[in-house]
């Protein structure tokens, strides 16, 4: 007994013991594509650093060949065979215990080992496509986080860095593909045996193999960079707008960071089971074939910005993450809210008419929406465990993450954020870094005290709502940690707050670091206040002794700060009147009214003004705004449904009035050389209108897609309206009247487009007949949906919410048993309990899952239920207004 409990010792652990240090991994892997299964060797150089017998590093769901495991000293020809080898599958650790210590300095551990390949999406799984046909299987890596001990034996740790060398046996007529260019091949008969040259120095989470029959199209950068897109054969074609947008980036990248980039080829691969939009592998970069492949003719304008946002991300890694690695999980969003922010901005440099960083605020926005839970976690979050790392994943690490970077860049102007960053890159290549060592770097290069505003950020969750109030001639801020359930914490940021009066020429900044600051707005900002209206001197305004007057102020200029503004009623209204009178940029547009709905939904604002405010956006054209404000129409809606039912015609009517102009201006039919944006705007305002049971667009939606059942290739019904059709036709569907759902399935059935796919799932459930919901739902669990698919069709209607939980309690072992061991669970959870807004709800969820629950959904779990009861809250406010019934009909009215 003595024996099993020294290698006890081990469990529990967050990290790995430091005995000893890989430093090359010679891996050997032979797959059989039809059993399932894999087989390998693995030969780690490694260091020994401290008297140790152990042996401690990751393995999981592996059988290791126990008599397999030996030790060879550099210096000494005796081979040490392990006496004892424990796995401890909790941890997926392996410990191997030998006779005596390890001699110091450098050997090399050997080990044997099988596998199965999974149907997981994790580790080295199966994929499954089809060939002429025939249903194939192909083998893909996915490692990131902790999944390489799932493929082979090893220190499983983005610190522990080394370099490898891979080996593998495939069936001669497949492709096989790792992170280098293949060394040298051998065919024997049926196998061939494929060699690859040595990797550069990286972390064990970049390792990818991929195996199985492929397409390719191939373009080269300016430096001889070769550059390929595989797909599935048939597909090649779809793989061009990628690869030309990568080999633009890379030469970006290149010019960017002020280093090349650093190995000798780069492959981009779809990959028909994935579960997360890409992987940047180094060298080998897997996605979705949603988010890599885009068809002329079938995919929508949507879909291009995201292959090409995707693409710019991934290639945003092979420096950010790859060449420059996070020392530990707890600085993933360093990894993650970078790669999200510079793929903004390579993006925006290649398709300058897409306004990328006016959309770039629909990242913020989800990033300020989950950090108004008090259940959120703090940018950076201590790890203890390998099982806790799938959770941090979320908008925090990779939209809150970048929403900051952003807000430090504005703050420390452009070329220097630059330069640090070349400056960071060249310091810590090949090696790791932590959050605080690119703090010191944009120190050095900016004299800021970059640290000390960035920790508020980082260390602390939440973020401040300033309130602004004009007093004499005083404007007084105050910051408060914002919550969405209406309570305040006590958090406190250095806040970079940005001011402009009256027009955008004027703009002031200054770090509120304590609770609250007062300005004279003379000194401040050249404004003297008379009389409750704001005037103005010298601000090229009328030269008589009052000054002119400056008819606004709005905080937080172009929505940079990471932050809600909360406005005393004169300025509200001042810039209600801005907006109607157009003199706001799109990005403020964007940020008023997203900081007023949040304010409603955490009561420190009526629903009455909400909808005020909102009517100010009769005549606005602008994509990201009409996208922000549709989402708060169906949110706004969905709300009201429950808490004053009797005026949801009226607010319907108003939401329909509201979208009818831009609508009515776009038109159904593309215009000739009309803009991406125009095209992305149309599919959305339509689908809106037909949701909220606009008649009109209904009938007309109706009428294309039965010319579309006809021709799939009919111009009335282009990739960028076919949702807005989906939808429209699911809102007439019933048990009695099945004709419409049936045909978008036969859609659904006869398309090989993944895209295609996707926005027919995400359509179907808005039915709101429960019953066909109820069909909807179990169409997602049957072999007809890809598993990696199936969350997107949980967008149910409102109508459908009850038939989703009954769903899900019944098929929850099921569910669990599927999608346990990834992120994607929690979609399941955070889609079907969201939408709840009665505390009676709140309970019955938590008693279901209270035996349920695992690490793995415990944060989501908690920050679903703090959703319901922050929608019950908001139901009980609404029901209080007094005048809203008067104001909500007034604005159903007013043309």
């Amino acid at each position: 007994m003595e024996q099993t409990h020294q290698c006890e010792q081990f469990k529990g652990q967050p990290r790995l013991p430091k005995f000893l240090l890989p430093k090359r991994y010679d891996i050997k892997l032979k797959p059989d594509l039809i059993a399932c299964k894999f087989s390998g060797t693995v030969h780690i150089s490694v260091d020994v650093v401290a008297d140790t017998k152990f042996i401690v590093l990751n393995a999981a769901e592996l059988a290791i060949h126990s008599n397999s495991v030996r030790f060879l000293a550099q210096y000494g020809s005796k081979v040490l065979e392990a006496l004892e080898v424990q796995l401890f599958g909790d941890d997926g650790i392996m410990v191997a215990e030998f006779a005596y210590n390890l001699p110091i300095g450098v050997g090399v551990l050997s080990i044997a080992f099988e596998g199965t390949l999974n149907d997981k999406m994790k580790g080295f799984y199966k994929s499954t496509y089809e060939h002429n046909g025939e249903k194939k299987n192909m083998a893909v890596t996915q490692f990131e986080p902790v999944d390489a001990r799932r493929c082979f034996p090893c220190w499983d740790e983005p610190s522990c860095k080394a370099t490898f060398k891979i080996t593998l046996e495939v069936p001669s007529e497949l492709v096989a593909l790792s992170n280098m260019p293949i060394a040298e091949q051998k065919v024997e008969g049926k196998l061939k045996t494929v060699y690859y040259q040595e990797s550069p120095i990286m972390s064990t989470y970049l390792v990818a193999v991929v195996i199985g029959l492929f397409d390719y199209v191939e373009d080269h950068t300016s430096d001889g960079i070769k550059v390929r897109v595989y797909c599935q054969v048939g597909k090649a074609k779809q793989g061009k707008f990628a690869l030309n947008v990568a080999v633009k980036t890379l030469d970006l990248y290149k010019e960017y960071f002020a280093v090349p980039y650093s190995l000798p080829k780069l492959d981009m691969i779809a990959i028909p089971d994935f579960a997360a939009g890409a992987m940047e592998n180094y060298g080998l970069v897997t996605y979705r074939e949603t988010a890599l492949l885009y068809d002329e003719k079938h995919s929508a304008a949507a879909n291009k910005q995201r292959v090409a946002t995707v693409v710019a991300h991934e290639l945003a890694h092979q420096w950010f993450g790859n060449l420059v690695t996070m020392e530990w999980w707890t600085h993933l969003w360093l990894n993650e809210g970078f790669a999200t922010w510079v793929s903004y901005l390579a993006t925006d440099s290649l398709f300058p008419e897409w306004k990328i960083w006016t959309q770039f605020l629909s990242e913020s926005t989800q990033g300020l929406q989950l950090d108004g839970l008090a259940e959120s976690h703090p940018i950076e979050v201590e790890i203890n465990h390998a099982a806790e790392v799938d959770e941090i994943f979320d908008a925090i690490s990779y939209k809150k993450g970048a929403s900051v970077i952003r807000m430090l860049q504005s703050y420390l102007g452009p070329e220097c954020f630059q330069r640090a960053l070349a400056s960071y890159i060249k310091r810590y290549a090949c090696s790791n870094a932590k959050t605080e060592d690119l703090w010191a770097v944009l120190e050095e290069e900016s004299g800021e005290p970059v640290n000390k505003l960035m920790n508020s950020w980082t260390k602390q969750r939440g973020y401040p709502v300033v309130s602004v109030k004009v007093k004499d001639q005083n404007l007084e801020f105050e910051q408060l940690q914002f919550l969405l359930s209406g309570s305040h914490g006590d958090g406190q940021w250095i806040v970079p707050i940005t001011v402009c009066c009256g027009s955008y020429d004027a703009h002031q900044k200054f770090l509120l670091q304590s609770k609250s600051e007062t300005l004279n707005m003379k000194e401040f900002l050249g404004c003297s206040i008379s009389k409750g209206s704001l005037t103005e001197t010298g601000m090229g305004g009328k030269s008589d002794k009052n000054g002119s007057e400056c008819s606004w102020i709005k905080v937080n200029v172009d929505q940079t700060g990471f932050y809600r503004v909360k406005y005393d009623e004169y300025l509200a209204g001042r810039l209600r009147y801005a907006i109607e009178s157009k003199c706001l940029s799109a990005t403020d547009r964007f940020g008023i009214l997203d900081d007023s709905y949040a304010l409603s939904m955490a009561c420190q604002q009526s629903l009455a003004s909400l909808l005020t405010l909102m009517g100010a956006y009769r005549e606005e054209l602008d994509y990201t705004v009409l996208s922000n404000l549709i989402s708060v129409s169906s949110k706004v809606a969905r709300i009201a449904a429950d808490a004053v039912p009797e005026l949801l015609d009226y607010i319907k009517q108003f939401f329909i009035s509201l979208f009818q102009y831009p609508a009515e201006k776009l038109g159904w039919d593309p215009k000739q050389g009309e803009n991406h944006l125009d095209a992305m705007l149309r599919g959305e305002l339509l689908t809106a209108l037909a949701e909220f049971g606009h008649d009109a667009t209904q009938n007309e939606a109706s009428r294309r897609f039965h010319a579309f059942l006809g021709d799939r290739n009919t111009h009335l019904l282009p990739p960028d309206l076919r949702k807005a059709a989906y939808v429209a036709v699911m809102q007439n569907v019933s048990t009695s009247n099945r004709w419409g759902y049936e045909s978008i399935l036969r859609v659904y059935r006869e398309t090989d487009l993944s895209q295609e796919k996707t926005r027919i799932l995400s359509s179907l459930a808005s039915c709101p007949d429960a019953d066909i919901v109820l069909e909807v739902l179990n169409f997602l669990l049957s072999s007809e949906v890809r598993s990696q698919d199936a969350v997107f069709g949980l967008a149910v209607s409102w109508e459908g919410r009850e038939t989703v939980w009954g769903w899900l309690k019944e098929n929850w072992e099921h569910i669990s048993n599927t999608w346990g061991s990834g992120f994607l669970i929690t979609r399941f959870i955070s889609a079907t309990v969201s939408p709840f807004s009665s505390y009676d709800k709140a309970n019955e969820v938590g008693e279901f899952f209270a035996s349920r629950t695992k690490p793995s959904i415990a944060r989501n779990l908690k920050q679903s239920i703090e959703r319901v009861h922050i929608n019950a809250k908001w139901v009980q406010s609404i029901r209080d207004e007094k005048h809203l019934a008067e104001v909500v009909k007034e604005l159903a009215y007013k043309k």
